[in-house]
């Protein structure tokens, strides 16, 4: 099962979603806050499991 990361900067911080190989599947957009991105990721927890696949040609 993959991981989230939590990156922080003097900005902000930002998450990537990481595969158990260690490939990013995804990353998030800027936070300002370690709390607001802790939210993100719940978020993305919460909503991802029943997002469709759809393939484009």
């Amino acid at each position: 099962m993959g991981k989230f990361v939590i990156k922080t900067s003097e900005t902000g911080c930002h998450f990537v979603l990481k595969a158990d190989n260690g490939e990013v599947i995804a990353t998030s957009q800027h936070y300002q806050s370690k709390e607001s991105c802790k939210k993100g990721i719940e978020s993305v927890k919460r909503n991802a499991p029943g997002a469709e696949v759809v393939e484009e040609d």
